[in-house]
C-alpha cells in the first residue's frame, strides 16, 4: 500500500471554541427561560405536551431539527461522496411519509386524546400489546440516541482535536438540563434555534466550497464525470444498497416508522392547539426536510469535486468515512478562525435536538405507560417531579449508551438499520390496529413477535455477514493527485487472505438492502397479525370506537387529501379543517378510562376566534397570522 503525505490540517482555534460554546449556552438559556416563565404551571400535561397549546410554526422547526441530526450533517455528505447523489431520491420518500402521517396517523392519535402513542394500543387491543410496544420503543430510542451522541463526537475528535468524551458529556448534560427544566416547550423552541444554526452551517460550507471549486456548474460537471449523478437507477434488485426503488419503497417504510408512529413525532403533533395546526406543522416540516436534504447532498458533491484527485479516506488521512465532512471543513476554513466552530455547532445542533427529543419522549412514555399504572393517584405536583426525574435518568442512560455505538458501522446505515429493526414492526402493529378492524389482540401480539424476529434476523445477519462487495462497493475514488512519501511505492500488494466461510443465506437474505428491514418487519407483522386474528376469531368492528379506526378503504382519499393539502399550503388560512371535527376521546365499551373523564372535563381545543355556537371562526384575521 502506498504511503502519502497528509496535508497539514489545523485544529480548533480559540474562536472556534467560543462559537461552539455559544450554542450550548443559548440552548441551556432557553431551558432556564421556560423554567422561569412556566413556573406557575405545575401539571404534568404542561411539562410533557406544552399544555396542548403549541402552534404549527415552532413544531415544524422542531420536527425538522429533531430528525435531521448529526447523522444527516456528517453522514449524508459522506454517503453522496462515496456512493453518489441517489440519496436525493429521499425527496420522494419524505413526501409520501408526511402525507400518510398527516392524513392517516395524526387524525387517529389526535382525536383519541392520548399523551403516549402507546396508549392507543391499549384502547385498541389491551395492556399486554401496549407494554410490549413500549419496551421495544425504549430499546430503539436508547440505541439510536447512543449513535447520535457518539458518532459525531468521534468524527470531530479525530479531525478537529475536540475532546471525545468532553463533547459526549457536554451533549448529555445540556440536553438533560433544558429538558428537565423547561419540558416540551423548551425542547421545541431550542430545536427551532438549532435548526437555524444547522442551515447556517450548511450554507457557509456550500458557499465557501463552491467558490473554491469553480462554482455550481463546475461542481456538477465533475460529479457527472465521476459518475456521482446516479439518481435514476431503476434496478429492482433488493440486494443493491441504494437504487431508486430501494430508497423510494424501503426509505418510505423506514421513515414512516420514524414519523408516523414514533412518540417523538406524535408527542409534538398532539401538543398543537388543533388538529389543523398539527397537520400544517408536518407539511411545513416537509419543506424543512427538503431544504436540509438538498444542502446535505450538494455538500457531498462539493466535497467530491474538491477531493476528486486525492481522496482523504483512501489515502488514510482519516480513519473513517464519517470524518470526511469535518476534515473538509477544517481544510477549506483553515484561514478563517471561528467558522469551523460554526460547522461543529451545526453538527451538534442536530445532535442536541435529537437527544433532547428522545429524552422528552422516553420520559413521557415511561410516565404514561408505567408510572401512572403503578401509581394512579399521584398528585400533579408529584407527577411533574417524577417526569423531571425520568428526564434525568434517561439523559444519563442515553449518554452512557454512547460507548456501545463504537461497535457499529457508518452512522447513516447504523441509525436507519436500528429504525428498521424496531420501527418496521411497530409501524406494522399500528397499521394493523388502524386499518384492519378485524385484528384482535392475539393477532397483534403474534404479528409483533413475528415482525421483530424477522427484522432482527435480517439486520443481525447483515451485520455478521456483510453484503458482497459487488452490491455495496463505493464508486471509484482516486489518489492520483496525492503526494507520495519519500521511499514508498505508488503500488503495493496485499497478502492474499482466505475467503471466510459464508452460509447459504449470506448472499441473499443477509445481503438485503438495509432500507428494506423496516418493510420486512412491517409487512410480516401485519400479515401474521391478520392471519392470527382470523384463526383465533376476528374482532367485530362495532365493538371498536370509530375514532380508533381508518379502514383500508380510506387510503385513496387519504392520499388525495395529502396531495391537495400540499397544493393549497400557501393559502392555508382560508381552509378550515376543524369544522365538523368530532372531539372524541376513545373508550372501550364496559371499561373505565381515565382519558375519557379527562377529555370530558377539558374545553375542546380550537383556534382563537372560534365561535362554538356558529361552528365558525369570527376572527379570521387572527387565525391567518398563526
Amino acid at each position: 500500500m502506498a504511503n502519502f503525505v497528509a496535508p497539514e490540517i489545523k485544529k480548533f482555534a480559540p474562536w472556534d471554541y467560543v462559537v461552539f460554546a455559544g450554542l450550548f449556552l443559548v440552548s441551556a438559556s432557553i431551558g432556564v427561560f421556560f423554567a422561569i416563565k412556566e413556573r406557575k404551571k405545575k401539571t404534568s400535561k404542561d411539562f410533557l405536551v406544552g399544555g396542548r397549546q403549541m402552534t404549527c410554526g415552532p413544531i415544524a422547526f422542531s420536527l425538522t431539527s429533531s430528525f435531521m441530526s448529526a447523522v444527516t450533517v456528517l453522514g449524508t455528505p459522506s454517503e453522496v461522496y462515496r456512493y453518489g447523489a441517489s440519496f436525493i431520491v429521499f425527496f420522494l420518500s419524505y413526501t409520501l411519509v408526511i402525507i400518510f402521517t398527516a392524513e392517516l396517523f395524526v387524525p387517529v392519535f389526535y382525536r383519541s386524546g392520548i399523551t403516549s402513542t402507546y396508549e392507543y394500543l391499549e384502547l385498541r387491543f389491551n395492556k399486554v400489546v401496549r407494554f410490549a410496544a413500549t419496551l421495544i420503543y425504549i430499546l430503539q430510542t436508547i440505541l439510536y440516541t447512543g449513535i447520535v451522541v457518539y458518532a459525531p463526537s468521534l468524527a470531530l475528535n479525530q479531525v478537529t482535536g475536540f475532546d471525545l468524551w468532553g463533547s459526549v458529556a457536554a451533549t448529555g448534560l445540556v440536553c438533560t438540563f433544558y429538558c428537565t427544566l423547561g419540558g416540551l416547550k423548551a425542547v421545541v423552541w431550542t430545536d427551532a434555534f438549532q435548526m437555524v444554526v444547522m442551515v447556517a452551517g450548511f450554507a457557509t460550507v456550500l458557499i465557501r466550497g463552491s467558490i473554491l471549486n469553480g462554482g455550481p456548474s463546475s461542481i456538477w460537471q465533475r460529479a457527472s464525470e465521476g459518475a456521482r449523478l446516479n439518481i435514476f437507477d431503476f434496478d429492482v434488485d433488493p440486494l443493491r444498497r441504494h437504487t431508486f426503488w430501494t430508497i423510494t419503497v424501503g426509505g418510505t417504510f423506514t421513515w414512516l416508522g420514524l414519523y408516523g408512529v414514533n412518540q417523538s413525532t406524535i408527542q409534538r403533533c398532539i401538543s398543537c392547539k388543533s388538529e389543523r395546526h398539527a397537520k400544517l406543522a408536518l407539511y411545513l416540516n416537509l419543506v424543512g426536510l427538503w431544504i436540509v436534504l438538498v444542502c446535505a447532498v450538494f455538500s457531498g458533491l462539493v466535497m467530491y469535486s474538491h477531493y476528486r484527485d486525492c481522496d482523504p479516506w483512501t489515502a488514510d488521512f482519516i480513519s473513517a468515512p464519517d470524518q470526511l465532512m469535518p476534515y473538509f471543513v477544517m481544510d477549506i476554513f483553515a484561514s478563517m478562525p471561528g467558522v469551523p466552530g460554526l460547522f461543529v455547532a451545526c453538527a451538534f445542533s442536530g445532535t442536541l435536538s435529537t437527544v433532547a427529543a428522545s429524552i422528552n419522549a422516553l420520559a413521557t412514555v415511561t410516565f404514561e405507560d408505567f408510572v401512572k399504572k403503578v401509581f394512579p393517584d399521584l398528585s400533579e405536583k408529584r407527577s411533574t417531579w417524577v417526569s423531571k426525574g425520568l428526564c434525568v435518568l434517561f439523559g444519563a442512560l442515553c449518554t452512557a449508551m454512547a460507548a456501545a455505538a463504537s461497535l457499529l458501522g457508518g452512522i447513516v446505515q447504523a441509525s436507519l438499520t436500528i429504525h428498521g429493526m424496531c420501527g418496521g414492526p411497530m409501524l406494522g402493529l399500528f397499521s394493523l390496529g388502524i386499518l384492519f378492524p378485524c385484528a384482535n389482540w392475539k393477532g397483534a401480539a403474534g404479528g409483533l413477535l413475528i415482525g421483530i424476529a424477522l427484522a432482527f434476523w435480517a439486520a443481525i445477519g447483515s451485520f455478521v455477514f456483510p453484503a458482497p462487495a459487488a452490491k455495496a462497493l463505493p464508486l471509484p475514488l482516486s489518489t492520483a493527485g496525492c503526494v507520495l512519501a519519500n521511499g514508498t511505492d505508488a503500488l503495493g500488494t496485499a497478502a492474499p487472505t482466505a475467503a471466510p466461510h459464508r452460509p447459504l443465506l449470506a448472499d441473499t437474505w443477509y445481503s438485503l438492502s438495509y432500507l428494506y428491514f423496516s418493510a420486512v418487519g412491517c409487512l410480516s407483522c401485519a400479515a401474521a397479525g391478520l392471519l392470527f386474528s382470523i384463526v383465533t376469531g376476528p374482532q367485530r368492528e362495532e365493538d371498536i370506537p370509530a375514532v380508533l379506526l381508518k379502514p383500508l378503504c380510506c387510503w385513496p382519499s387519504i392520499t388525495m387529501q395529502g396531495i391537495l393539502t400540499l397544493q393549497t399550503l400557501v393559502a392555508f388560512s382560508q381552509v378550515d379543517l376543524d369544522n365538523n371535527m368530532p372531539q372524541v376521546t376513545a373508550k372501550k365499551p364496559g371499561r373505565e378510562d381515565s382519558l375519557q373523564s379527562k377529555a370530558e372535563n377539558e374545553t375542546p381545543r380550537q383556534l382563537p376566534g372560534y365561535n362554538p355556537e356558529e361552528k365558525s371562526y369570527t376572527n379570521m384575521g387572527m387565525e391567518s397570522r398563526l
